[in-house]
């Protein structure tokens, strides 16, 4: 089979001559960039030309074209087309690395040995009126799309191969950009206290994650196979709120953005991201039109028994991830890692619905030995 063909087998819950792969191809399944550099030397491919970071916030690595192909992997993105994301606004000091993005979020990374930007002011802090949030300098969702690059990006997929086009939408989550432009205090007092300004927030930013989307689709939405999004509502031992609050503040947004997807590309499949114990949103989360769930966090509360997961949604969705990178992939050994993975193809697989990545970003601490020996698992149990 083609990794296009393997892909959307598994989509639909067939099962493929092997379960997928997917390593690096976007901003929730790449690599760090300094994980990257150790591949490259264990695969002897050390002399491949420097490339543009995927994603300088999260230093993710903008995976080689020869690398993907010599991993197997089956995925590709538009943006590994692009030129990579950048940093506007940059600063710094004896400290830090400064920058703030288009939504005003202003964010840093420490000179001395940092791994990524972290958050460290928010521009609706402090803001307590509906007036103020529609006063606010909201960014134009138009003003970097670049529909001729993106279109000649699903060309280019094309062409290398019969690879599933994804593509992905404005912003990060809608929680996300909630708390992160209030701060997490006051973004979840918010919820308690000030309803008004959470649910214009809520609406301001669907609103512009509605228009990108459209956009982007009425272009090249014949294209897209996959439709990257997401939101993280889940933590360690459980939801990030209450499931009456996904029902009556997400759920309905939810509906309104998806729906819109499908309305541009009736084809493509939902992919959505959402770290931390979700198994009690997940029939709330399901309803509102989602196919894929990345990235099955196996350390969070309820999401290690992945055999009972696909016994109760794996009729329902595809599960995009499952290879512990809390603890596996950083500290255990290749052995160790082998393990790992038979374990979640054996519960994951059977049946299709299963796609191979680690429980998000691949991080600097992961040995290159780690990575090649799940990618040899892969090929060693993922075969139907």
């Amino acid at each position: 089979m083609t990794p296009r063909e393997r892909i959307l087998a598994t989509l639909s819950h067939q099962e493929p001559d092997r379960v997928p792969l997917d390593l690096g191809t976007t901003f929730v399944t790449g690599i760090h960039r300094i994980a990257y550099e150790r591949l490259l030397g264990a695969l002897g491919m050390g002399d491949l030309p420097p490339r543009p970071l995927l994603d300088p916030f999260q230093q993710l690595a903008m995976p080689h074209e020869e690398v993907l192909r010599e991993l197997g992997v089956d995925t590709r993105s538009v943006y590994l087309k692009l030129p990579g994301r950048t940093i506007q606004n940059q600063e710094e000091d004896a400290d830090y690395l400064y920058c703030t993005d288009e939504w005003g979020l202003r964010r840093r990374m420490p000179r001395d040995g940092g791994l990524y930007y972290d958050m460290c002011a928010h521009p609706l802090a402090g803001v307590e009126t509906v007036e103020e949030v529609e006063a606010y300098a909201w960014p134009d969702p138009l003003a970097k799309l670049d529909l001729d690059a993106l279109e000649t990006a699903c060309y280019e997929i094309k062409s290398s191969g019969d690879y599933p086009v994804i593509v992905g939408g404005f912003g990060s989550g809608m929680l996300e950009l909630v708390l992160w432009l209030q701060g997490y205090d006051q973004g979840y007092m918010n919820l308690l206290v000030n309803r008004p300004v959470t649910e214009a927030i809520f609406d301001r930013v669907a609103e512009l994650k509605i228009i990108y989307a459209e956009a982007l689709l009425e272009r090249v939405g014949p294209f897209v196979d996959i439709f990257y999004n997401g939101d993280d509502i889940g933590l360690q031992h459980g939801p990030m709120l209450r499931p009456e609050w996904f029902r009556d503040l997400l759920a309905p947004r939810y509906v309104a953005y998806h729906s819109a997807i499908k309305r541009g590309a009736p084809q493509a499949k939902l992919f959505f991201h959402t770290c931390g114990s979700v198994v009690d949103l997940l029939p709330d989360l399901i309803a509102t039109g989602i196919d894929i769930l990345n990235p099955v966090q196996v350390n969070a509360a309820q999401m290690d028994d992945t055999a009972a997961l696909k016994r109760a949604f794996g009729d329902d969705v595809t599960f995009w991830g499952g290879i512990d990178t809390q603890q596996v992939m950083p500290r255990g050994t290749p052995e160790q890692v082998r393990d790992e993975v038979r374990r979640r193809i054996d519960d994951l697989a059977p049946g299709g619905g299963y796609v191979l990545n680690t429980v998000h970003n691949i991080q600097a601490d992961v040995p290159a030995e780690n990575v090649i020996a799940m990618v040899e698992a892969l090929d060693e149990f993922g075969w139907y």
